[in-house]
C-alpha cells in the first residue's frame, strides 16, 4: 500500500505487486487505486491548460482586430501565449514518452524474472532468485 500510495504509474504499481504475488488483473489494480488514492493526472492538466491557452490566443486575435488592443502590443502577447502552448504540448510529450519507456522496461523485467522464477521453480536456488528479483525492482525504482 505505501508502493501505491507514493508512486503515479498503474503500471509500476501493478507489477510490484505482481512481484508480490498478485494475481489480478491491470485494470482491477487500476481500480482499486483509483478508489483509495487520489491521485493527480498531470498530464491531463496540462492538456486543459493548452486548450485553455488556445481560446485565449483566439479571444486576442479578435481583440486586436477590433481595434481593442495595439496590434504591436497583441502580437507580441500572441507570441508569449503561442510558446506557453508550445511548451505544454512538449512537456505533455515528455511525460507520455518517459511513461510508456519506463512501463515497457518494467514489463520486461517483470516477464524476465517471472520466467526464471518458472525455470527454478522447487529448486534449491529459487528463493535466492526472488530475494535477488525483488532487489532488482528497488534499484530500477532507485534509477528513476
Amino acid at each position: 500500500m505505501s508502493f501505491a500510495a507514493n508512486n503515479y504509474s498503474i503500471v509500476e504499481i501493478y507489477i510490484y505487486a505482481r512481484f508480490l504475488g498478485y494475481q489480478g488483473t491491470i485494470a482491477d489494480c487500476d481500480v482499486w487505486c483509483s478508489t483509495n488514492f487520489d491521485k493527480p493526472d498531470h498530464i491531463d492538466t496540462l492538456l486543459v491548460q493548452i486548450e485553455e491557452m488556445k481560446e485565449d490566443v483566439r479571444k486576442l486575435r479578435l481583440d486586436v482586430e477590433a481595434g481593442l488592443i495595439k496590434r504591436d502590443v497583441g502580437v507580441a502577447r500572441n507570441a508569449q501565449m503561442q510558446r506557453e502552448i508550445r511548451g505544454n504540448v512538449a512537456q505533455v510529450e515528455s511525460f507520455t514518452s518517459s511513461k510508456d519507456r519506463k512501463g515497457l522496461l518494467l514489463a520486461g523485467a517483470d516477464r524476465a524474472i517471472r520466467e526464471m522464477l518458472a525455470i527454478f521453480k522447487d529448486d534449491p536456488i529459487e528463493v535466492p532468485l526472488e530475494e535477488a528479483s525483488m532487489a532488482v525492482w528497488a534499484r530500477m525504482q532507485l534509477e528513476e
